[in-house]
């Protein structure tokens, strides 16, 4: 009779024991709620996985659209990026007639988010001159793809953003570090999963498929935000302390950037960021084009690369819990990146889909070293007070780094294209990236050498 709450209770500790960071969870902010509320990164997940890794393809492959605009139309919702850090901070002090803070922020994210989604699919049917579409004017595909993936974009970045916050409200001080890695796995298990079901629903591309899929994004978008800001925050009868509207933002990032080497820790993960996203863009036209990949195969890549970083971020928080230097852990992303992008480049001439694959899964997981170590490193050297500035601040770098190496990526293979085969305007590409990582490492050298300098005068 009571053998079995017994044997409940051994294997829910089992479970959580191999469930990754749930140890985040506490008697306040319990795993259930935890869970439901990092939904709203699954949904994040799910809108990167359809810009960069479906809609690429769709659009440079079947619709036929430049590679540069189809660069430039993903890095579009990048633009946003740089707000990222205002936006938490207003958040902070937000005055709402309904006592919330954060939730006014990602309700508004998220509509943002689904009318960018219900506007795309026509706008890239026209952009692509696809059916009764092509006999639409050109600026109206250009100026709807244009207005679609900016509404993503900014969307995903106050979603994400004031999320992140919320979830740092939620828990406890010693617990934040966990929480967030805890919604970075959120992030790129959205990533997966969305990958693999859109690779299904566009195994047989047409028209009305890619409809259904990005239109099906959006009423998904709001069902699981919805569900993960459902009595989270407690509404508060006070509207507000008067003297915050007096609090100097400008003044913040000032001290901020005044701190230990911060304008270099930033410098890295701007050029680190930039070596590991020029060739997001290209991956599944690369597939597709050089490799002769149908859709749904180059849509298993981002699966592949989403793996990839998963599992890099989880070993990553692995290590640093136990006290390693998190920017060794850059270090060795960094280093992990240089022979995985010279594996892709290496892939075209074999013509080796094992190889490219391989390639693939380490660039991955060579990032997501590099961003959990960069990321606790921030945490980590954060001024008093600062702690959610400094997440802010590394988020618009790194976003705003991706949506510029995105961009760039695509135009330097039109260009190169114009001079050279395809094949090898890819791997210009590949190779201006491991060329970005080796200055990721020299520019962190420093900061090892700083870090060993303080150890070595505390002993």
């Amino acid at each position: 009779m009571n053998a079995s709450p017994k044997l409940s209770r051994t294997w829910l500790q089992v479970s959580l024991k191999f469930l990754p960071f749930a140890d985040a969870a506490t008697d306040t902010l319990p795993l259930s709620r935890l869970l439901r509320l990092s939904l709203f990164q699954v949904s994040v997940g799910m809108a990167l996985a359809m810009l960069i890794g479906t809609l690429n393809r769709v659009m440079i492959v079947e619709l036929k659209v430049p590679a540069a605009l189809v660069a430039t139309m993903i890095a579009l919702p990048l633009l946003f990026a740089p707000f990222r850090a205002l936006i938490g901070y207003r958040s902070d002090h937000h005055r709402s007639a309904l006592g919330w803070r954060r939730v006014p922020y990602i309700w508004l994210g998220t509509l943002l988010q689904f009318g960018g989604f219900a506007i795309m699919p026509f706008a890239l049917l026209v952009l692509g001159r696809m059916g009764q579409a092509a006999h639409a004017p050109d600026w109206v595909g250009h100026l709807g793809a244009g207005m679609a993936f900016l509404l993503v974009g900014a969307g995903m970045h106050t979603t994400q953003t004031v999320g992140l916050a919320l979830a740092t409200d939620l828990s406890p001080p010693e617990s934040r570090p966990k929480v967030v890695g805890l919604m970075y796995f959120m992030l790129l298990l959205g990533m997966i999963v969305s990958a693999l079901l859109f690779g299904l629903l566009l195994k047989d591309f047409s028209p009305g498929a890619l409809i259904r899929s990005v239109q099906g994004a959006a009423v998904l978008t709001l069902v699981l935000n919805v569900t993960a800001l459902w009595k989270q925050e407690a509404r508060t009868q006070r509207l507000g302390d008067p003297h915050e509207e007096d609090v100097d933002f400008v003044a913040a990032l000032k001290l901020f950037a005044q701190g230990d080497q911060a304008l270099r820790r930033l410098f890295v993960v701007g050029v680190g960021t930039m070596a590991f996203s020029m060739g997001d863009v290209l991956l599944e036209p690369f597939g597709g084009e050089i490799l002769h990949l149908a859709v749904a195969d180059t849509t298993m890549l981002t699966a592949v690369l989403a793996f990839g970083g998963l599992t890099g971020f989880a070993w990553a928080s692995h290590v640093l819990s136990r006290g390693a230097d998190p920017f060794r852990m850059a270090c060795g992303g960094a280093l992990i990146g240089v022979p995985a992008f010279m594996a892709v480049v290496l892939s075209a001439p074999q013509a080796s889909l094992l190889l490219f694959a391989a390639g693939t899964l380490f660039i991955g997981f060579g990032a997501g070293l590099f961003g959990h170590g960069t990321l606790t490193a921030t945490m980590n050297h954060a001024p008093v007070g600062q702690a959610g500035l400094a997440l802010g601040a590394w988020g618009a770098v790194q976003a705003t780094s991706a949506g510029l190496a995105m961009g760039l990526g695509g135009i330097i293979r039109d260009l190169l294209a114009l001079v050279v085969d395809s094949g090898t305007a890819y791997a210009s590409v590949y190779c201006l990236e491991v060329v970005l990582l080796l200055i990721t490492l020299v520019a962190m050298r420093p900061l090892l050498l700083a870090r060993s300098i303080r150890l070595h005068s505390t002993t």
